[in-house]
Formats: structure tokens, sequence, C-alpha cells
């Protein structure tokens, strides 16, 4: 089950069903089924204080994972900063429901086990996301 939860911020607008669907297609395609999946859309404040509890980070993020998984059933929290979703789309010249659309699916792909920590492997995500992406607007 994938839920939608808001902490100091309005839920983004989202066709769930058709997310819900590309989210489980996505994993499908790693071997993957959905399991309990929470979506926590937040502000800043909240995702610098989890990244600073969390993670000992203090700078912000658009987005933290955290994997539950268990065998290849997916479960996991991801927080994300609409704020930093809207900063980087700006940032990035594209629309905020694609930007947001990308970071629905990187938390998706870390619990699918792809990771993005070195230069090599943060690009191969990026194509990861772009082939994602494509499979949405089909």
């Amino acid at each position: 089950m994938i839920s939608y939860i808001t902490e100091n911020v309005k839920v983004p607008k989202l066709e769930r069903r058709k997310i819900n669907a590309w989210i489980k297609s996505v994993a499908a395609g790693y071997g993957k089924k959905i399991g309990e999946i929470a979506y926590i859309f937040c502000d800043d404040a909240k995702i610098l204080e989890i990244n600073r509890t969390y993670l000992q980070h203090d700078y912000y993020t658009d987005i933290i994972t955290f994997d539950y998984c268990e065998g290849d059933t997916l479960h996991g929290d991801i927080f994300i900063s609409l704020d930093m979703v809207r900063f980087n789309a700006q940032k990035f010249g594209v629309d905020f429901d694609n930007e947001l659309h990308r970071v629905l699916i990187h938390g998706i792909l870390h619990l699918c086990g792809q990771d993005d920590k070195a230069p090599k492997a943060k690009a191969l995500m990026t194509e990861k996301e772009n082939l994602a992406l494509a499979m949405l607007k089909k």
C-alpha cells in the first residue's frame, strides 16, 4: 500500500492511481513488489530536522528514504521536501510536477537497491530516473 501524508505542507496534486501503478511497475522491473510505502511531504525545516537527527547531516535535501524492505517486498518511509522540489525545479528549468515525479521514483529506486553516492552511481541513478519518467509519460 502506498500512502501520502503531509507535515506542514499541503498535499501536492497527484493522479494517485496512475502514480501508484507506475511505482509498482518500476519496482516490478527490479524484481520487487510494493509493501508499505509512506510518502511524507514536508517543508525544508522538517527535512533539515530529519537530516540532522537521523543522518547527522546539517543541510537541506529534497528526499530522505528510510528502508524497511523485507526480501523482495519494498517497505519504507520517504520524506520529500516540497520546498526543495520547488527550488530544484526552478534551478533545473523543469516544471514542478516533473521534478516531483523524479523525486518520488528516486526514493523507490533507493528501496530497489540503487545507490547515488559516487559520481558514476549518481549518473546511473539519473539514467534510471529518466527511464522511469519515460514510463510514466506513456
